[in-house]
C-alpha cells in the first residue's frame, strides 16, 4: 500500500488533515478484508455442493435465503450507528462476519449452510452500511470523490480472496483450515484498524465550520422540516428517489452475485474446467471491477454518475451476451470481466447519492439503498438456480444482460456531474 497521498502535494486540491488520511487507509483495509473474507469461500462452493449433495435449485435457495439475514439486520444499521458510531460497527461486525464464514466452510447439511449464510449476510449488511457511512465522513474531509477507491479496495480483496480460495481448492486444503485461518488473520487486522478511524459522532462532517468555505459535496445542509406524509423521516418524493437508487443496486448486486454464486459452477459444468480455472470466472469479474473502481473517481468527476452508469450497463450487456452466444472459456472470462467493469461504480454512486439527498435523515438513505442491495442478493440466486435446473446454467445466466437493462432504466436517478471544491 502506497502511503503517499497526492492530495498533500497537489496545489489544486484542498489540504487533507493527517487524521483523515490515516482514516482513509484504515477504512480501505476494512473494505479489503470484507471482500477477501467472504470471497475466499466462493471457489469452494462446488466442493460444498458435492459434499452435501445439493441440486442447483437447493443450492440457489440456500444462497438466496442468506441475504434475508442482511435484509433484517440492515433495518437496524442506522440505529446502531447512531448509538455506537459507524467506525465501531464496521469493525465489530467484520469480525462477526469472519466468524460466521468459518461456519460456512464446515457446513454439513443444507440447513447448516443456510443458517451460516444467514448469519454471515446479517453481519455483512451492518459492516457494509457502516463502512460506507464512515467512508462518506472521510470523503467530506477530502472534499473530492474518493468513495470509488474504497470499493476498489473491496474488489481487490475479493480478487485476492478468490485467488486464495481457488489455490486452496486446487491444492486440496481442508475447508475447515481455510476458514480458521481466515478468522484469525482477517479478524486481527480488522481489530487493529479501529484506532485509526475517525473519532466522534458521524454527524461531525455535516456541521459547517466557523469560517465560510467553498461549497463542496461534503457540505450538506441540514434538512428542513416539511409538512406532509413521511416514511422514516422522508417525504414520498425522497422515498421514491431512494427506492430508484436502491433498484440500481439490486441489479448491480445481482450481476456480482451471478459470478460469485454461479461462476465456478458454470465453468465446471459447461467447460469441465479445473477447480482453479473455475474460480477465474469470479476473479475476472472482480479484477475488472477493481480496475473500474480505482479509476472510477476520475471517470465520475468527468462524466458524472448517470452517464458512467449507462455506459457501464451497455458494456455489461454486450460482454455477457457475446459470452453466452459464443461460449468458450476465453469468451466467458471476457464476459464476466465486462460485467464487472460495467457495474464497478454503481455501489459507490448509489450510496453517495442516497446519503446526500436533501430531506433524508442522516444514515437513513444509505441504510435503505443497502437494504435494496440485499434484496437483489436474496431474489437472484433462487431464480437463476431454478432456471439452471429447468434449462441449463448457460441459459439461466442470460439474466445478466437483463440486469444491465434494469440499470439503464433506473440510471436517471443518479446525478449528472459531480462538482468538488478546489482551493
Amino acid at each position: 500500500m502506497n502511503a503517499h497521498d497526492p492530495s498533500v502535494d497537489d496545489p489544486l486540491r484542498p489540504t487533507v488533515p493527517l487524521e483523515a488520511r490515516r482514516a482513509r487507509w484504515a477504512l480501505s483495509l476494512i473494505f479489503l478484508l470484507n471482500g477477501a473474507s467472504f470471497c475466499a469461500i466462493l471457489p469452494r462452493y462446488p466442493e460444498l455442493v458435492e459434499s452435501i449433495g445439493l441440486s442447483n435449485t437447493a443450492f440457489g435457495l440456500a444462497v438466496g435465503l442468506g441475504p434475508l439475514g442482511g435484509l433484517l439486520a440492515g433495518l437496524f444499521a442506522a440505529r446502531l450507528m447512531s448509538r455506537f458510531g459507524s467506525a465501531c460497527m464496521a469493525v465489530v461486525f467484520q469480525v462477526v462476519a469472519s466468524t460466521s464464514h468459518l461456519a460456512v466452510y464446515v457446513s454439513g447439511s443444507w440447513l447448516w449452510l443456510t443458517c451460516s449464510l444467514l448469519l454471515a449476510m446479517a453481519a455483512d449488511a451492518i459492516t457494509d452500511i457502516s463502512m460506507n457511512a464512515h467512508g462518506m465522513r472521510v470523503e467530506r474531509r477530502y472534499r473530492r470523490s474518493i468513495l470509488n477507491s474504497y470499493h476498489g479496495w473491496w474488489s481487490l480483496g475479493a480478487v485476492a480472496g478468490g485467488l486464495l480460495g481457488s489455490a486452496c481448492a486446487q491444492l486440496g486444503v481442508p475447508l475447515w483450515l481455510q476458514g480458521l485461518s481466515g478468522l484469525v488473520g482477517f479478524g486481527a487486522l480488522a481489530l487493529g484498524s479501529h484506532r485509526f478511524l475517525l473519532p466522534g459522532p458521524d454527524s461531525t462532517e455535516r456541521t459547517p465550520v466557523a469560517a465560510p468555505a467553498a461549497a463542496s459535496a461534503g457540505e450538506v445542509p441540514a434538512p428542513q422540516a416539511t409538512p406532509g406524509f413521511r416514511v422514516a423521516g422522508m417525504s414520498l418524493r425522497a422515498l421514491g428517489l431512494v427506492s430508484a437508487l436502491g433498484m440500481i443496486l439490486v441489479f448491480a448486486g445481482s450481476t456480482e452475485d451471478a459470478a460469485s454464486t454461479w461462476g465456478a459452477l458454470f465453468m465446471q459444468d459447461t467447460f469441465a474446467a479445473t477447480p482453479f480455472m473455475a474460480g477465474m470466472a469470479f476473479v475476472a469479474l472482480q479484477g475488472a471491477q477493481t480496475i473500474g473502481r480505482f479509476t472510477g473517481d476520475a471517470v465520475v468527476d468527468r462524466l458524472g454518475d448517470r452517464a458512467t452508469a449507462r455506459l457501464g450497463g451497455l458494456i455489461s450487456a454486450a460482454g455477457m451476451s457475446i459470452a453466452l452466444l459464443l461460449p468458450s472459456p476465453a469468451t466467458a472470462l471476457l464476459g464476466f470481466a465486462a460485467a464487472g467493469w460495467g457495474v464497478a461504480t454503481l455501489f459507490p454512486a448509489g450510496y453517495r447519492a442516497a446519503d446526500d439527498l436533501p430531506g433524508v435523515p442522516q444514515g437513513v438513505g444509505i441504510t435503505v439503498v443497502g437494504w435494496f442491495a440485499r434484496l437483489g442478493f436474496f431474489v437472484s440466486p433462487p431464480v437463476v438456480g431454478a432456471l439452471a435446473d429447468a434449462l441449463t446454467l448457460r441459459y439461466a445466466l442470460w439474466m445478466m444482460p437483463l440486469y444491465a437493462v434494469g440499470i439503464l432504466v433506473f440510471a436517471g436517478a443518479l446525478g449528472t456531474r459531480t462538482v468538488h471544491s478546489r482551493r
